[in-house]
């Protein structure tokens, strides 16, 4: 289903619900290929915007921008960069549900959840959001200088080394959780890789910053580097010469995230979560957490003694 994204957790007593997450760093590469190779150095006819909010920013006017060659295609953050001739810039944030498509050259737009269309000789580039909030947003941008505004300072955890990564995430105290999906700490990382990156390094998402050790602290940088280079591996060799249709926080290959009740890959055990403000945290509690239950917010206030604190404790009671 393209509208929407669907969690798959279908363990004994969850249920099927829509969720959306915000595209991560292999999906914002896997988008940045595909773009550079359809776009670059040819010039934009046309930009049709059919939304009123997705338009952000004027300066420069559209017409001002169309008609000018694409000279790259870059990211900060996660947001997606289109470098047209002269330093005229088109940057797009695509937040929780917003996500490209490609379509034949001057295509009518895909339905009501497109909100802008940048037309090109080769094919048009769609700009679609699912639901009904409309996050998603355009700017248009005139000099490299402007750009600054959008750069939230977190640094990119494939660049730096194991010291500078260290001393980025002691600065503040945080859980680990936190800290991975800071954009003013690390670059990229968002619910879904975090819950990845957490499982491949051994630690809880609850760990606090300042009590990680020198030892653990390589092993995250480490599991950052690694979990965000596979996935954006897999994601190119799936996607091949295809526009990726398909960029979702939820994938059968994952080895936590989305997979609550399910097996642990490594050690079997039950996946279990952490639920809060609409999102969801996944964690195997035998492979990061010594056996330890994370006490979900929504449910261990409503059951209070009744929370299980342990594995142990959980399936004995499932066994009543």
């Amino acid at each position: 289903m393209r509208c929407c994204e669907w969690s798959r957790q279908t363990g004994p007593g969850t249920t099927l619900a829509p969720t959306f997450q915000m595209p991560e760093l292999p999906d914002i590469r896997l988008y940045l290929a595909a773009l550079e190779q359809r776009l670059l150095g040819r010039p934009l006819e046309r930009i049709r915007l059919l939304s009123p909010f997705v338009l952000r920013t004027v300066d420069p006017p559209t017409d001002e921008v169309e008609g000018r060659l694409v000279t790259g295609v870059e990211r900060i953050g996660k947001r997606i960069v289109v470098g047209l001739a002269d330093e005229r810039f088109i940057v797009i944030h695509l937040m929780i549900a917003g996500r490209f498509r490609w379509l034949a050259p001057r295509a009518k737009p895909p339905g009501r959840n497109t909100l802008a269309a940048f037309d090109f000789a080769s094919g048009t580039l769609a700009l679609t959001e699912a639901g009904t909030r409309r996050r998603a947003a355009l700017h248009l941008m005139g000099g490299r200088d402007a750009l600054a505004q959008f750069h939230r300072g977190g640094l990119d955890v494939e660049a730096v080394g194991p010291g500078e990564f260290a001393a980025a995430l002691r600065r503040e105290d945080h859980t680990l959780k936190r800290a991975l999906t800071d954009p003013a700490i690390l670059d990229g990382i968002g619910n879904s890789y975090s819950d990845e990156i957490l499982h491949r390094a051994r630690l809880s998402p609850l760990q606090l910053t300042s009590r990680l050790d020198d030892a653990a602290m390589v092993r995250l940088h480490e599991a950052c580097r690694a979990v965000l280079r596979e996935w954006t591996l897999r994601l190119q060799a799936e996607a091949g010469d295809r526009f990726p249709e398909r960029v979702t926080a939820f994938r059968q290959e994952m080895s936590v995230h989305g997979r609550y009740n399910l097996p642990c890959p490594v050690c079997g055990t039950a996946v279990q979560r952490i639920r809060y403000t609409g999102n969801e945290t996944n964690y195997c509690p035998y492979c990061q957490t010594g056996g330890r239950l994370l006490a979900d917010r929504a449910l261990s206030r409503l059951l209070r003694a009744d929370w299980p604190r342990s594995l142990e404790e959980l399936e004995d009671r499932r066994e009543r």
